[in-house]
């Protein structure tokens, strides 16, 4: 049996992919920055990629290292919401929207309940599948393409979220307040366990960007290892195919976006409930993270394990890029780099495709050369004739 090449195997095209993708989107940016202005243009590239190495001390370096794992905690279960739902055969564009109900429901737990960190992050999870479950009913029940059911969410939840935590806001004050601000919300700190430590004692840092890697692991166990996972990925493939085998193909719908949709809230959770960022109830525009998931679990290979480390990829260039000389360009060209590196992303399934449809290969026999080529005759067939005395 003929063994398949490197290059063939699945886990290196990826790989290649997200590498080229990744060197491709670094060169577009560097010459925008070129055109802006090019006296600069080589520090700012070299401060997007160095982002927490730009500082002289290491005891600096792994505190800023810490604040990137913070945000990369909920950017992962962004991309896992996104991915999962896609392994199924629907694009979760909603992601946004269930990331933003899982904040405002885990902050009415902080100071509208005065719950534990444990009863707000089930509490972010049960909102955020809350309107997952909404996308899933109205793509099983009535036909309405998730996309465009997520998208007018996305708004509904930005603006909900905007008027139910206003009433949280301290006067004068635009978002919330800190949660170690008192001791009745202090409890709903995520704890660090120790983990700050390893971070110069950043108290950000703590079990969230472990829960994170933790689901990670859980999203690739179901969708590979379950027969639940398997009935999954069978109806996103063909759903009337799914329907004639026996499977439930509506409510596999509703599920497989319910569990997105809780991915994502508890994404929100492990943000907000960090006291690292505050709601700010006058922003007119969803948070990046859900946007930036998709780029994440494209970049990772639609793979959960991929998706650790894409999700520190594009929030390490994105750290990186706020670290860019604001005398030489705007304040908007990091995002603006940020953007170009992440749009590239998305391409990392045309280079696979290109792999697989063997571009990149060894070069193959001309059709002319096979035309005049003389057919193979039959090896000759060696006959004993039988009969009569041997």
């Amino acid at each position: 049996m003929k063994k398949k090449g490197f290059f063939k195997n699945e886990g290196v095209q990826s790989f290649i992919a997200s590498i080229i993708c990744i060197l491709l989107g670094l060169l577009i940016g560097f010459i925008v920055l070129l055109f802006i202005n090019p006296k600069g243009a080589g520090e700012a590239m070299l401060r997007i990629i160095q982002n927490f190495l730009k500082w002289n001390r290491s005891e600096k370096q792994i505190e800023s290292l810490g604040n990137t794992l913070v945000k990369t905690a909920p950017l992962l279960m962004c991309s896992l919401s996104i991915l999962f739902s896609y392994k199924v055969g629907l694009f979760n564009i909603g992601v946004a929207g269930q990331y933003v109900a899982g904040a405002c429901a885990a902050l009415i737990g902080v100071f509208g309940l005065h719950w534990n960190w444990v009863g707000c992050i089930l509490l972010a999870a049960a909102a955020g599948a809350a309107f997952g479950v909404i996308s899933g009913l109205l793509k099983a029940y009535c036909n309405v393409n998730e996309v465009i059911s997520g998208i007018m969410l996305n708004w509904i939840a930005l603006y909900s979220t905007n008027m139910i935590l206003s009433s949280y806001t301290v006067a004068g004050r635009k978002d919330t307040p800190e949660l170690a601000s008192s001791v009745e919300t202090a409890k709903a700190i995520i704890p660090n366990a120790g983990i700050n430590k390893l971070f110069n004692g950043n108290k950000y840092v703590g079990l969230g960007i472990i829960i994170a890697i933790i689901f990670a692991f859980l999203v690739w166990i179901l969708l590979s290892k379950t027969k639940f996972g398997y009935e999954l990925k069978a109806t996103g493939y063909n759903k009337n195919a799914a329907k004639y085998a026996g499977m439930a193909e509506k409510r596999n719908i509703v599920v497989t976006l319910g569990i997105a949709g809780l991915i994502a809230g508890i994404g929100a959770s492990l943000l907000f409930l960090t006291d690292f960022s505050q709601w700010d109830i006058n922003q007119t525009s969803v948070p990046a993270m859900g946007f930036n998931g998709i780029a994440s679990a494209f970049l990772g290979g639609l793979n959960p394990i991929g998706a650790i480390f894409s999700s520190y990829f594009i929030q390490h260039i994105t750290d990186g890029g706020s670290n860019v000389d604001l005398t030489m360009y705007c304040s908007q060209i990091s995002d603006l780099i940020s953007a170009i590196i992440i749009y590239l992303c998305s391409f990392t399934g045309l280079i696979r495709y290109l792999f697989k449809s063997g571009i990149f290969s060894k070069k193959k026999d001309r059709p002319e050369e096979n035309a005049n080529a003389e057919p193979e005759q039959p090896a000759p067939v060696e006959t004993t004739a039988k009969g009569g005395n041997e």
